[in-house]
């Protein structure tokens, strides 16, 4: 079992105070916002079916969300469904939320035993480079996610097991959950793509303390375009937030259901917050411009101190709720 237990890297700056950034900003949010885009996403929490396209469930790009880098479509096929997938600019991950399918390109055929659904166990996935044809099949039908980035770099397709999969518990007491880093930053090689998936016990937050990563900052932070897709346990309903980082950046309360996904250009993203009774799922999606492909974030300075009452308290005895040992 591949299972670690971690605190974030975290960086303080004496130039962000009450959650605003003073000094050099590298975006415009009117350029960069989403809403500010005509025929664009307009609404930064995306309902579920809100944003469906043929057999996606989901469908969002770099067009669609008014950005430069990160997409996420949702598959949803029937017994015995095929799709073809062209990759055109971007690299992809081929990532089973429910279910397994069978990914062909050229010269590679990947089985992925997938999984029953996103809460019993580590999956298996396939990567995807630019410049491709593939066809994904499910004899019995499926929802996969397609996590996709702009890239330059054309890597080789690769099959990622379920068995190497690092499994990290991060946070401790309320504030405990489980990290899937199945394509993060240090974990496996894409060109721009950084992808994870995160499950908060019912009644605990995650993504705390609020961080963000919207300018760049050699060695401190990067600058990356951040997708949260969430699903609940039982049918339930979640909570996310982003506070501005900067004057008229993104602000959202989202109530959260099966299926939706919150867009984060910019600003302070946390809490997501699971209700009791029933955990919390949601899938990381990031990308950026940075020449590095990292994963470098800066703490909200009001909140950032919770980190340091972790030593202190327990992991939740909850977690892991699964390890690679149990995929299929």
């Amino acid at each position: 079992m591949t299972t670690t237990h971690r605190d974030r890297d975290r960086h303080h700056d004496p130039q962000v105070h009450d959650g605003q950034v003073n000094g050099p900003q590298v975006d415009d949010p009117q350029v960069n916002d989403p809403r500010t885009q005509a025929g664009h996403v307009h609404d930064l929490h995306v309902r579920a079916g809100s944003a469906a396209s043929g057999p996606y469930a989901l469908d969002i790009g770099p067009e669609s969300a008014g950005w430069g880098w990160s997409s996420l479509r949702v598959l949803e096929l029937e017994p015995g469904g095929v799709h073809t997938l062209v990759t055109g600019e971007s690299e992809w991950i081929v990532l089973p939320l429910a279910g397994g399918c069978t990914v062909q390109t050229t010269g590679e055929i990947f089985e992925l035993l997938g999984r029953e659904s996103v809460f019993s166990g580590v999956t298996d996935f396939a990567y995807l480079p630019r410049d491709a044809h593939a066809q994904i099949a499910s004899g019995a039908g499926g929802r996969f996610a397609l996590a996709g980035a702009k890239c330059e770099r054309r890597l080789p397709a690769r099959y990622g097991p379920a068995s190497e999969v690092p499994v990290e518990l991060r946070g401790t007491g309320n504030c405990s959950r489980q990290v899937n880093n199945f394509a993060a930053a240090d974990t496996f090689d894409c060109d721009r793509l950084i992808a994870v998936e995160v499950l908060t016990p019912g009644g605990n937050w995650s993504s705390y303390p609020p961080h963000k990563h919207d300018e760049h900052r050699p060695g401190v932070e990067s600058v990356l375009e951040e997708i949260y897709y969430f699903e609940v346990e039982k049918d339930g309903l979640g909570y996310h937030r982003v506070s501005p980082s900067r004057e008229g950046g993104t602000d959202v309360l989202a109530e959260v259901r099966g299926g939706d996904a919150v867009l984060i250009p910019d600003g302070w993203h946390g809490p997501s917050i699971a209700p009791p009774g029933r955990t919390l799922y949601y899938l990381n999606v990031m990308a950026g411009p940075g020449q590095q492909r990292e994963w470098l974030i800066r703490d909200h300075p009001d909140h950032g101190w919770i980190r340091d009452t972790w030593p202190d308290q327990p992991v939740d005895p909850r977690l892991p709720l699964y390890g690679p040992e149990d995929a299929q």
